[in-house]
């Protein structure tokens, strides 16, 4: 009422009492005016919790290690939230949503719990949220501040450490096109794509091909020595003697250790040893690393070990099996998902080369040198880390000869490989001669693999390793 006579007078006096108030029209005109352009401002946000999804695995609380965004910054959807760390990998959470970071619910090193919020996002309300996320305010926000990425809507695969590349570069993932293993996004594809955006010209990123063998007159060239140089060095800490007792609580992968060789330890085990003779091996691979290394990959004895011991499971299936709780059903695995035990600082990592049984030696080899790789920076997923359905750990790295491997339930058969050693042997003849031997330590579920069957696997194995020729009759 008032507002509707000032604009109809030039002033309004109102006496009561002692006191007199007067309104100025001009300055009540500005305080309106001034007031219904801020209204107009105003763009409607609704803030929703993302919650930590179920990573799967059982995994009920995970460890934030590293955070790709802070308050007040846009996200689009799948682009990189944090890194967090579980018991079992390391696993990269993405936007679900187009909006602005409002709050972090977690510092660093802090335990995050699956269902409970991880970050506050303020999305347009006319997008609407689903149900599953729970809308805890709608203050305003000006335009100014209303700012998206497209949408893509495509998901990317990509390393914590590409996606953090791109993020400063301010680069979409989703514009990228990947050359890694199924369209994965590499450095080379950021800083190529970089390279297009800028003009810039950079050198070529070096891609596995396929090379005729060189003739014998013709000369390999030596590797890199940069590529020398990022070999890890193993590096002497310092003693640090306090004089007191300390506490930590077991947690990361020590504490998926203790939860699975619990477990494993309820199987009663039965061990089997022997020695192979990799003289001729050992010649083959000499002769095969110089190639492998034109190719960009590092040849070990490993992937020879995998696809030897894949050719025996497709003889001996039962040992690529496994049982279930109440002992009543055995399921007999398609896939040869073989693992490999990792030392690495965060302790024992068990990742898996996938699908073996179709794969060639070269194949598994590139295999091992990414997960070695992303085992070495802690970068490892949870797809690396799972599925596995028998195992192979090279304790000959480090130097030791015979083990008691453990089994990884719900496996049923695991493998030790001491280092090789060279001994004096005797050939056909009586002769002695300089022979390159390793030992082998088999573990089995003695529940439903007799002796006799992993016996005769391993002199399967053995033969295939021992004459690496007879491997071609089975390659596939």
């Amino acid at each position: 009422v008032c507002i509707h006579r000032v604009r109809s007078c030039s002033g309004i006096r109102f006496i009561k009492s002692k006191y007199v108030c007067v309104f100025d029209k001009s300055a009540l005109k500005f305080s309106h005016q001034q007031r219904l352009f801020r209204t107009s401002a105003v763009s409607c946000g609704q803030i929703v919790q993302f919650k930590l999804s179920d990573i799967g695995e059982g995994i009920t609380e995970v460890t934030v290690k590293e955070w790709y965004i802070k308050e007040g910054d846009s996200v689009s959807q799948f682009d990189s939230i944090c890194e967090v760390q579980s018991d079992k990998a390391s696993v990269t959470i993405t936007s679900r949503y187009d909006g602005i970071i409002r709050k972090l619910h977690y510092n660093l090193d802090e335990i995050a719990y699956v269902g409970k919020p991880l970050v506050d996002i303020e999305i347009d309300a006319s997008k609407g949220v689903s149900p599953e996320e729970d809308v805890v305010e709608t203050p305003p926000m000006s335009h100014e501040e209303h700012t998206h990425q497209e949408i893509k809507g495509h998901k990317t695969l990509a390393t914590p450490a590409v996606r953090r590349l791109a993020m400063e570069n301010n680069i979409k993932l989703s514009e990228v096109v990947g050359t890694g293993k199924d369209n994965r996004i590499l450095k080379e594809d950021i800083l190529n794509y970089l390279a297009k955006q800028t003009g810039a010209i950079l050198p070529p990123s070096p891609k596995a091909e396929i090379i005729p063998p060189l003739p014998k007159s013709e000369t390999v060239p030596a590797a890199p020595k940069d590529r020398a140089r990022k070999i890890p060095v193993p590096v002497s800490r310092p003693i640090v003697f306090s004089g007191k007792d300390k506490t930590e609580p077991v947690t990361g992968f020590h504490k998926a250790m203790v939860k699975t060789m619990s477990a494993a330890l309820k199987i009663p085990h039965f061990g089997y040893c022997d020695e192979i003779d990799l003289t001729q091996l050992v010649q083959l691979r000499e002769d095969l690393k110089p190639l492998a290394q034109v190719r960009g990959v590092k040849l070990s004895f490993m992937p020879f070990f995998i696809k030897a011991a894949s050719l025996g499971l497709l003889q001996y299936p039962i040992l690529n099996a496994s049982l279930d709780e109440s002992c009543q059903n055995v399921t007999y695995k398609a896939s040869h998902n073989i693992g490999v035990a990792m030392d690495t600082e965060q302790g024992l990592i068990v990742p898996n080369v996938k699908n073996v049984q179709v794969c060639s030696v070269f194949e598994i080899a590139s295999e091992l040198n990414r997960l070695q790789s992303l085992g070495s920076a802690g970068q490892l997923g949870t797809n690396d880390l799972t599925g596995g359905t028998f195992t192979l750990s090279n304790i000959g790295t480090i130097g030791g000869t015979y083990a008691k491997p453990v089994i990884l339930p719900p496996e049923v058969a695991i493998g030790a490989l001491g280092k090789i050693q060279v001994l004096p042997r005797f050939n056909e003849k009586g002769e002695v001669f300089k022979a390159q031997i390793m030992n082998v330590s088999w573990s089995a579920d003695h529940r439903i693999i007799d002796g006799a069957t992993m016996a005769r696997f391993s002199n399967l194995w053995k033969s295939y390793l021992e004459n690496p020729a007879s491997m071609l009759l089975d390659l596939k």
